[in-house]
This record gives C-alpha cells, sequence and structure tokens, in this order.
C-alpha cells in the first residue's frame, strides 16, 4: 500500500488527508483519509516548520496505516546537501519503515535545486522538484513520473491536496 499525504493549514486550526493506492498508475485512491487539527499553533520563526510532523503520525496511526511509501506535497531534503526537512524527519519517526518521496512545485525559499532532482511530467511546463528517504532518487524520480494526470501535477497528489482543504468530503 501507498499514500499520497497532505497538510493544509488555515488560521489556527488544520486539516491532514492521505490517499491509498496500490498502483502508481492509478486514477483513483482505494481508501481516502482526513484529521482535522484545532490547535495548529504558529510556527517558530527562523526555523523549519515542523508542526505537521506530528499531525502526519497521527493520522497514520488512528487508521493502523503502514504504507511501503508515502509521496508528501513538500521536501524530504531542503537541499542537495540532504538538509532534512519534513520529509527526512517523517521517515525517521516511522523508524524508516515507510519510504519517503517529497514532490515540490517549486524550490525551497534560499536554495538552489541541482537538475537531477528535477522531474518534467508535461512539455513546456516547470519540473517537480522530488528528494526522498528510503529509496533510490532514480526510482523515485521514475515512479512520480508515472502517477497518473496529464497536466504537471500527479491526480493523486491534487486529490490529496483538496481533500486536505476540505472541498472533498472523506
Amino acid at each position: 500500500m501507498k499514500l499520497v499525504m497532505d497538510v493544509h493549514i488555515e488560521g489556527d486550526s488544520a486539516r491532514v488527508a492521505a490517499v491509498e493506492f496500490d498502483d502508481w498508475a492509478a486514477a483513483e485512491g482505494t481508501k481516502n483519509y482526513a484529521l482535522r487539527i484545532e490547535h495548529a499553533g504558529k510556527p517558530v520563526k527562523g526555523e523549519l516548520d515542523l508542526r505537521a510532523l506530528p499531525w502526519l503520525v497521527q493520522l497514520l496511526d488512528a487508521n493502523r496505516l503502514q504504507p511501503e511509501v508515502i509521496v508528501l506535497d513538500g521536501f524530504v531534503h531542503l537541499d542537495a546537501q540532504e538538509t532534512p526537512g519534513l520529509g527526512r524527519r517523517l521517515h525517521d519517526t516511522l523508524g524508516g519503515r515507510s519510504a519517503v518521496i517529497g514532490v515540490s512545485k517549486g524550490l525551497f525559499k534560499g536554495t538552489e535545486t541541482p537538475d537531477q532532482f528535477c522531474v518534467f511530467r508535461e512539455d513546456e511546463t516547470p519540473p517537480l522538484v522530488v528528494t526522498c528517504a528510503g529509496i533510490d532518487l532514480g526510482a523515485a524520480k521514475a515512479r512520480v513520473r508515472t502517477m497518473h494526470g496529464r497536466k504537471r501535477v500527479p491526480t493523486l497528489m491534487k486529490l490529496a491536496a483538496r481533500i486536505a482543504k476540505g472541498s472533498v468530503d472523506v
């Protein structure tokens, strides 16, 4: 089992979403999950925003999910020097039992992303930035490239984002 996970923070609350799927080319997930967080708090200024880490783990634990791979909207590493991001912290918190693939639509602020992390899914569109832990970078990029969707962002990632925003019921 694989999961696409996303977090949407709005004001003082947040919503964590996950879409379960079996096949990388799947157009639809097999099951959707969501968790509402009432007191999201503020990020610590000048530090990596890790508020979502316990929420992601809470959603996994509450539903007894043990995916082989988690595709996360965000960064596993913030740069080519492998500075840990949210995805790396999630991988470590889970004891390495789930590989984590971070997919971002842009660069981490203040960094340059080497071409080795870029995945082009559609001609003449900006690349997605893929970082990972627990899986080879080439394999992670190939998986993201094969995910369903005619546009730049894979279909299941869009669905997880809509669930996290509350526009799709679980």
